[in-house]
């Protein structure tokens, strides 16, 4: 991670700030790329802006240069919530279009932590002449928390995961028959399917898959009149042994809304044929247990490009991601009601901490009402 600087200047941080805030402007149309937003300064009035809007078209530094509409920059100032990359890859560097459009000063609010730019998009910057400042303080952790999914993917080459559970008051997901429907409200649950359309990929085990028969949609509209939404994620299913039912409803849009199943070795070879001659897209996690088949998973998901994974349960698999260090953000929605029950599903189902001392403590807990219910956010960790 680069050294970070604090702003002096009050148009620096002014200026920063809307690039920060144009950024959260690409939404997860940009997936798997970062969410960038960029301002052009001449002094002191801002005669360019721009963010990226999709992956395939135009980067943020690109738009803010195309805003300001040929007018000479050699005394501006390029505000970026993001290090300019310096590769070509969907598109031409951005390190190239600045140094074309002659700008001399550029103030960045993170760094980008990809092998191919880590630094690298800065120094070429530095070698041209041109002045660079690295921001630090609140500025620099807004930015990165702005791009978390795409942060560790960039490092790790795995999905960041966010788990999502509605429980009880005493802190069950299902009664002791396995009944879940419905814990939360329909608030609730509307905040799930946006949560969904913003996901790359929303994950269930068999389990989960077997007992509810869940679409895995994201969809718009409420209860009274739900449609698809624009933009849907893949749905993964953990499957080690192939058991999805032909006739279920996930395999009934498969053709529209992407499915994979995560099987093992030890799946029979009839039943994956069968799934992928009925498209599904079959993917085998390799490794001697539970733990190392879902990082083997979480490896080839990566390598789909899939940088965000909504995990909706079970809680045995919930639990198996939990052991291996694999939960980045956790949102339980807490409703007002007691289920109660020795036999009563918890959300999370792992080995767990032996000793209090060595449980996993979360860096930022956040809470709001939605109707009835508590939403509890809790960040595990910061990429």
């Amino acid at each position: 991670m680069l050294a970070g600087v604090p702003l002096t200047s009050e148009l620096d941080l002014q200026h920063l700030q809307r690039a920060l805030d144009l950024a959260a402007l690409g939404g997860s149309a940009v997936s798997p790329n970062p969410r960038v937003g960029a301002v052009i300064a001449l002094g002191g009035r801002v005669v360019g802006e721009g963010y990226h809007r999709a992956v395939g078209e135009a980067h943020a530094e690109v738009e803010a240069i195309r805003d300001a509409g040929g007018q000479e920059l050699g005394a501006a100032t390029l505000y970026v919530s993001l290090e300019p990359c310096c590769h070509q890859g969907r598109t031409p560097a951005c390190t190239d279009a600045i140094r074309e459009a002659g700008i001399r000063r550029v103030v960045v609010a993170s760094d980008d932590p990809s092998p191919h730019a880590s630094g690298r998009g800065l120094g070429i910057l530095r070698d041209d002449g041109i002045e660079v400042v690295v921001a630090g303080g609140e500025l620099a952790e807004r930015a990165r928390l702005l791009n978390q999914a795409f942060r560790k993917h960039a490092r790790t080459g795995r999905p960041w995961v966010m788990f999502k559970a509605a429980m009880s008051l005493d802190g069950k997901v299902a009664t002791r028959s396995g009944d879940s429907k419905w814990i939360s409200g329909e608030s609730s649950r509307e905040l799930v399917h946006e949560w969904r359309a913003a996901s790359d990929a929303v994950a269930v085990g068999i389990g989960t898959a077997l007992r509810d028969d869940p679409l895995l949609t994201a969809r718009v509209g409420g209860s009274g009149s739900q449609q698809l939404a624009d933009r849907q994620p893949r749905r993964v299913v953990f499957d080690s042994l192939a058991r999805l039912p032909l006739d279920s409803r996930l395999l009934a849009d498969v053709a529209t809304v992407p499915l994979i199943v995560v099987v093992s070795r030890a799946a029979p070879r009839g039943a994956t044929d069968a799934l992928k001659a009925r498209g599904v897209e079959v993917i085998c996690a390799t490794g001697e247990n539970e733990q190392a088949r879902v990082r083997s998973a979480l490896d080839q998901l990566g390598a789909l490009e899939v940088s965000s994974l909504m995990l909706e349960g079970g809680p045995k698999l919930a639990g198996v991601f939990l052991d291996v260090g694999e939960i980045d953000e956790i949102r339980l929605f807490m409703a007002p009601v007691l289920l109660g029950g020795r036999g009563a599903r918890e959300p999370l189902e792992s080995e767990g901490a032996e000793h209090v001392a060595e449980a996993l403590r979360a860096r930022t807990l956040a809470s709001e009402r939605l109707g009835d219910d508590l939403l509890i956010t809790a960040r595990i960790r910061e990429w």
